[in-house]
């Protein structure tokens, strides 16, 4: 679990978060969502911790992180798996050698051991026998499986994916998601999800966290978006005349009903 304490962030006269208060729930996929200059961005490097907040508190767990010094956040931020907007693959490494990066830098487990981890998480992300290749030789899809993979090869308890479907098409989209999800659910994670994909919302969203010039406008989850009555929400997800007939449809068959 991670606690958001009425946090702050002001860039000289611009109040960028305006006391953001939330909690990003275990084993659940926690979405940021809201439009461009919301403040979802910031929000999620104060959570990792590369950007302080100007007041207010992180917890992680019973852990308030915004206090610690140097050394202290390295142990919580070995406990973070990042999944980068585009991927932020070594183009010079083959999958195995991105993969099995983290373990290099953060382990000393030996070669075999490091090279059956791989494997083990490789096969969970649906790429089993690509070790070899390079990333100029995968699809965009598979270039964020290996990205997954890479971020939670460590096991962590925290899972940070920023715009995961970013550049992909709407099958894959939906793949990522779902694998996203059921690693979070198998390995009883924290994830938190940074996203402008409304698939991703209607599907996945566990608890969705809407953000409005800096302030946390709803808070739900994907079930209740469709009734909801909160104007911004509205205004942010049936955008399109497509979506306000699908929403009308489904209140009108929900009355119906």
């Amino acid at each position: 679990m991670i606690k958001v304490e009425n946090i702050k962030k002001t860039f000289g006269e611009q109040d960028v978060l305006k006391g953001i208060n939330t909690v990003f729930e275990q084993g659940k996929t926690n979405l940021i969502i809201g439009k461009s200059g919301a403040g979802k961005t910031v929000l999620l490097k104060i959570l990792v911790g590369l950007v302080q907040p100007s007041s207010g508190a992180i917890w992680y767990d019973n852990v308030n992180f915004t206090n610690l010094n140097v050394k202290q956040r390295k142990e919580i931020r070995n406990q973070m798996g990042m999944l980068f907007q585009g991927s932020a693959l070594f183009d010079s490494m083959t999958v195995e050698e991105n993969v099995r990066f983290p373990l290099d830098m953060f382990t000393n487990l030996t070669p075999k051991e490091k090279l059956m981890r791989v494997n083990e998480t490789l096969e969970r992300v649906e790429l089993k026998g690509s070790n070899h290749k390079y990333p100029s030789e995968v699809s965009g899809g598979m270039q964020k499986r290996v990205g997954i993979a890479r971020a939670i090869i460590l096991k962590p308890k925290y899972l940070f994916c920023d715009e995961p479907n970013s550049g992909l098409d709407p099958t894959t989209s939906i793949k990522i998601d779902e694998l996203i999800r059921n690693i979070t659910v198998e390995n009883q994670m924290t994830t938190v999800i940074n996203t402008h994909d409304m698939n991703s919302v209607m599907e996945i969203g566990d608890k969705i966290n809407l953000l409005y010039f800096g302030n946390l406008a709803w808070v739900g989850n994907c079930k209740e978006v469709m009734s909801s009555n909160n104007e911004i929400l509205q205004d942010f997800i049936f955008a399109s005349p497509f979506l306000q007939r699908l929403r009308k449809a489904a209140i009108d068959n929900g009355l119906k009903s």
